[in-house]
């Protein structure tokens, strides 16, 4: 093993010095009428807005929104200017790391469509990463991995959470080895301890899903704390997810269980409408919320699991109809270690 120092990505709650978003883009995620287009910018913004309460917030928008995107976003939210795809910058963006001597570098994965989905296109998604690493000023630490940001959970102090479905996934890195991607994430991340779920919500792995992304079933909320996707109605197939999962994680951790959302289908099927899927901001948490008999409960969990942080709700469901949440569409920028 190597004694070289590496990188390490800090904790979410660790002091941040912005937020990152994209704009949604024509295509998928403005949807295929007015009415859907204004409803992803408004929501959009309205998780922009919320952030920009507690820290500075950039956006990234395609040039042809530039003017549909500052007529939503509060005058202080930044904007700059990149042709996109799509709008989750969660895994599109960089993974953002501490290098050993405390400043910041971001690690740019291959972003590949999560897995090549037929509906997607990241011609231009695959180029953020490096872009947001140029317009942050911090260097980019390249990799041959496909990975997303919303694919890894970590506590700040070398553990990680990852799934089987994602990074050793249909086409992400099918020949690749557990220990090859463990060592990957050791070198880019600094994972000393990776904790390999074996998969996601259910509706997570249907034709729009990402297969299996952590950060609709589980977070660190302190090294040794885990927050986990509690589906408590038996009739949904996430009830028995939520069962082996909370089986696995509680042999290692503190797990506190935060309840799925009392709905249990939409249009499409079951939902996996899914408050772990939050942001932790300077000050705040940035919750997702579902017009749901749930949403306080989350409320006072995320409130208890963050002492000291206002937590600010705001509905995701226009989001999760689109495939992701609050936490899937930021990306955090800590700030340098001291």
């Amino acid at each position: 093993m190597s004694l070289t120092p590496t990188p390490l990505m800090p904790a979410e709650w660790a002091p941040q010095d912005r937020i990152w978003m994209a704009f949604p883009a024509p295509g998928y995620s403005l949807g295929d009428t007015a009415e859907d287009a204004d409803e992803a910018r408004t929501t959009w913004a309205a998780v922009a807005n919320a952030c920009s309460a507690f820290e500075p917030v950039t956006v990234v928008v395609d040039p042809v929104e530039a003017a549909a995107a500052r007529s939503v976003l509060a005058p202080e939210v930044e904007i700059v200017e990149a042709p996109l795809n799509d709008a989750w910058m969660r895994d599109i963006g960089p993974t953002f790391v501490h290098q050993p001597d405390g400043s910041l570098a971001g690690v740019d994965w291959v972003f590949n469509g999560w897995g090549q989905c037929d509906w997607a296109t990241w011609d231009r998604d695959s180029q953020i990463g490096a872009f947001v690493c140029g317009a942050a000023g911090v260097p980019r630490i390249g990799s041959a991995m496909v990975n997303e940001g919303g694919a890894i959970h970590v506590d700040g102090t070398g553990r990680v959470l990852v799934t089987e479905t994602v990074q050793l996934g249909q086409g992400r890195n099918e020949d690749w080895t557990r220990a090859q991607v463990e060592e990957e994430l050791a070198r880019t991340i600094g994972a000393t301890e990776v904790v390999w779920l074996p998969r996601g919500l259910t509706r997570d792995y249907e034709r729009y899903g990402t297969r299996g992304h952590v950060d609709i079933v589980a977070t660190f909320t302190s090294p040794g704390r885990v927050l986990l996707h509690d589906q408590r109605d038996a009739a949904h197939p996430d009830h028995e997810v939520s069962r082996s999962l909370r089986e696995l994680l509680a042999a290692r951790f503190d797990v506190v269980d935060l309840p799925a959302p009392v709905t249990l289908r939409d249009a499409e099927g079951w939902v996996d409408w899914s408050y772990v899927n939050h942001l932790v901001v300077n000050g705040g948490v940035i919750a997702c919320s579902f017009d749901d008999p749930h949403d306080a409960e989350a409320v006072a969990i995320l409130r208890e699991a963050y002492p000291g942080r206002e937590v600010v709700s705001v509905d995701a469901r226009p989001l999760f109809d689109r495939g992701g949440g609050i936490h899937c569409i930021t990306q955090q920028q800590p700030s340098p270690r001291t």
